[in-house]
């Protein structure tokens, strides 16, 4: 089995090996917290609360990660220029429609989770025409967006027409759950991270540092405020509701928090796979998280096409709970793990990945 052509693209020098290891964990983060039973609260003195620490942070990472992706794709550092960056907005304005169809037939499987690929795709049009701005302008932009946001949507989630049929139903399409107006901050978070250079050390260190400096600060708040230990961060007080950093609460400190920690992460990755560039004793350690990072959509798609299987065999469709109790995650991890490592090896990259990425190539078409 020749696997030298897969490792070589893993490993390619254009490549950066941190972002697939972040999005790898990402892919992990996600499956525990939708097939795990983890705490709501993480008490850093009590370490059988710390599985909670995927609930939001996960989707989060991911988000930012979406952002980091797009700034690759459009340049890195230095944005395209003209006419060539109307050629990949327009592609990635098909990537986004395409995310939402793949999102919409998820949903039809009826895995009891919510699908984020609807709320993605509305992401990745917004983050469209960012895509000429240089750092600066992405950072003050991604702050002013975490700043504001979070009073903006609490204000939009209390309109009563979400509770009505209708309003059901335009929630699932755009992926309400996870909030484009709040969520885009990630993205554009991620864009601007992409646009400093995830190949300059320095960039990286300021990178790790300040996100863990905004995270620490915000949890501690969070801590410091007791809303969400006493349930007041899901009450009626638009105020309170706000000023939590409950997972998937869109609060502002959940905005801060998670955000700064996503910046973090990507930034701590980068630098781990830095030194052997992915090729050398970590890179090879971290394959299969990598494998697995190279191919995200396929890796989230194949797991809710998995558990719609598994649960309609063991008779628990459409039941969290009952399909938790079989003890899925492992057995679904390391499944997704080899199977993501095994394509990644001998096939390249993913299915999903390089459909939607020639379908880009063939609707945009240079002229």
């Amino acid at each position: 089995m020749a696997v030298a052509p897969g490792l070589s693209r893993l490993d390619a020098p254009g490549r950066i090996a941190g972002a697939d290891l972040a999005r790898g964990l990402a892919v992990i983060g996600m499956l525990a917290a939708h097939l795990l039973v983890t705490d709501d609260a993480v008490d850093p003195t009590d370490a059988s609360t710390w599985d909670g620490v995927v609930n939001g942070n996960s989707s989060i990472l991911f988000a930012t990660l979406a952002g980091v992706s797009i700034g690759l794709l459009t340049g890195g550092r230095r944005p395209v220029a003209a006419p060539r960056r109307g050629i990949l907005q327009g592609r990635l304005l098909v990537r986004a429609a395409a995310l939402w169809i793949v999102g919409l037939a998820l949903m039809l499987l009826g895995v009891p989770v919510y699908v984020i690929l609807p709320a993605y795709a509305v992401m990745f049009a917004l983050a469209v025409p960012l895509v000429g701005l240089t750092a600066r302008p992405l950072w003050i932009l991604a702050g002013a967006l975490a700043a504001v946001m979070p009073f903006v949507h609490a204000f939009a989630a209390s309109w009563p027409g979400w509770q009505t049929p209708l309003g059901g139903d335009v929630s699932l399409l755009i992926g309400w759950h996870y909030p484009f107006e709040v969520w885009i901050a990630f993205v554009v978070a991620g864009l601007a991270l992409a646009r400093s250079g995830l190949d300059r050390t320095p960039v990286l260190a300021a990178a790790l540092a300040g996100g863990a400096l905004v995270s620490g600060i915000a949890f501690a708040l969070d801590a410091a405020t007791g809303a969400r230990a006493s349930g007041a961060a899901s009450g009626d007080d638009d105020g309170v509701r706000v000023w939590t950093a409950e997972p998937h609460s869109s609060g502002l400190l959940e905005v801060w928090g998670s955000g700064g920690l996503a910046v973090a992460i990507i930034a701590a990755c980068v630098l781990l796979c830095r030194g052997d560039g992915g090729g050398g004793i970590v890179g090879r350690i971290l394959l299969p998280l990598r494998a697995a990072g190279s191919m995200p959509l396929t890796a989230y798609a194949s797991q809710i096409v998995v558990w719609a299987i598994a649960a309609a065999a063991l008779g628990v469709p459409g039941d969290l709970a009952g399909f938790r109790e079989a003890q899925p995650f492992w057995p679904m991890t390391l499944g997704i793990l080899a199977g993501c490592t095994l394509w990644a090896l001998v096939l390249g990259r993913g299915p999903l990945e390089r459909g939607i990425e020639g379908l880009a190539r063939v609707v945009v078409r240079p002229r």
